[in-house]
């Protein structure tokens, strides 16, 4: 006897049959307590960020709702691999599940890298009314294009800090021969070759080492990120630029996706959304809390004037640049968010 497991009229018969050819989609008949759908979620961040606390709940929450046919593992730290490997897993189907920064996924979906433009979004209520409006719904077309899928909102990696450990950043004059590193994002390392840094691609997995060994003198990063995985061991200055704003999107493989039946879509985005909005609210309240905290663990923080960066940038051809790059629909999205640029 077959049964049915969803609209697209796939039995759970002719699915195991075709489990070879498909790798990416993990079917287990139920046997007891076994899942009907077992998956992975990957993340790079560390396990005690607020990204993967809120995945945590939220996976525990979609195999209590769904009677435990879906089981989702959570993958923290880059254990699977580093972002780069990652972003090609969930593609192949090594992965089902995700979760990666907006400024890397710009190395497949080069618009992502548009909510990563220097000095563009001045606070959080710019940011969402973006991501959750017409923005964020042009960016996760274009995602869909390049064949994954988006199920959940937008999360917050939140608005990235340089820190260094040999001098004070202050004005962009300070960053001129500065080494620093960039995750392997076109906006990021465009923002500090414009300001002249010695700006060098780095994956995560890597950074802290190079840090240690002098590879580079600074990185930059959200307070979060810099907490949580200790960077503060090896950096003595942090100078508060808020030069990028980052978000955090979960992708999808898409024929692990469309193997899902309706109810078992719906539980993930309602659960995964729900998640996002925690995590947002905690990285809200991490920002309010980290300064003082790194502070004791021997950090010196720096105000600094953003202004006189984004002015520093609008002096050179970098927002025409990237304006001509993304297009005018795109360029037309985010400056209906954030006002005009350049």
């Amino acid at each position: 006897m077959k049964t049915t497991l969803g609209s697209n009229g796939l039995t759970r018969r002719s699915l195991l049959a075709g489990a070879a050819a498909i790798p990416m989609v993990t079917i287990i008949t139920r046997r007891g307590d076994a899942a009907e759908f077992s998956y992975k979620y990957a993340s790079g961040q560390d396990p005690t960020h607020p990204i993967n606390k809120r995945a945590q709940e939220a996976v525990d929450r979609i195999r209590n709702a769904s009677n435990g046919r879906i089981e989702i593992k959570v993958f923290p730290a880059n254990q699977l691999g580093s972002d780069t490997d990652l972003l090609g897993q969930v593609r192949n189907g090594g992965v089902e599940f995700f979760n990666l920064a907006t400024s890397i996924l710009a190395t497949l979906v080069p618009v992502a890298g548009i909510v990563n433009t220097g000095f563009a979004f001045k606070d959080y209520d710019t940011v969402w009314k973006a991501m959750d409006g017409a923005l964020g719904t042009y960016i996760r077309e274009q995602i869909g294009k390049a064949g994954l899928v988006t199920p959940a909102k937008f999360a917050d990696n939140g608005f990235r800090q340089i820190t260094s450990s040999t001098r004070e950043i202050k004005t962009p004059e300070d960053l001129k021969g500065f080494k620093i590193r960039v995750p392997p994002a076109p906006m990021l390392t465009s923002v500090f070759k414009t300001f002249e840094a010695g700006a060098t691609p780095i994956n995560f997995n890597e950074l802290y080492s190079a840090l240690q060994t002098k590879v580079v003198e600074g990185q930059e990063n959200p307070l979060a990120i810099i907490a949580s995985t200790r960077l503060y061991e090896v950096q003595k200055f942090c100078s508060m630029t808020g030069h990028v704003w980052d978000g955090y999107i979960m992708l999808g493989n898409r024929r692990a996706w469309e193997a899902l039946p309706q109810d078992a879509k719906a539980i993930i985005t309602k659960e995964f959304d729900a998640a996002a909005l925690d995590e947002r609210a905690d990285v809200a309240t991490l920002s309010q809390t980290l300064r003082t905290d790194l502070t004791a663990k021997g950090v010196t923080f720096f105000d600094v004037d953003r202004e006189l960066f984004r002015a520093a940038l609008a002096k050179t051809s970098f927002y025409k640049d990237w304006r001509a790059k993304y297009g005018e629909e795109a360029w037309g999205l985010l400056e209906a968010s954030v006002g005009k640029l350049g």
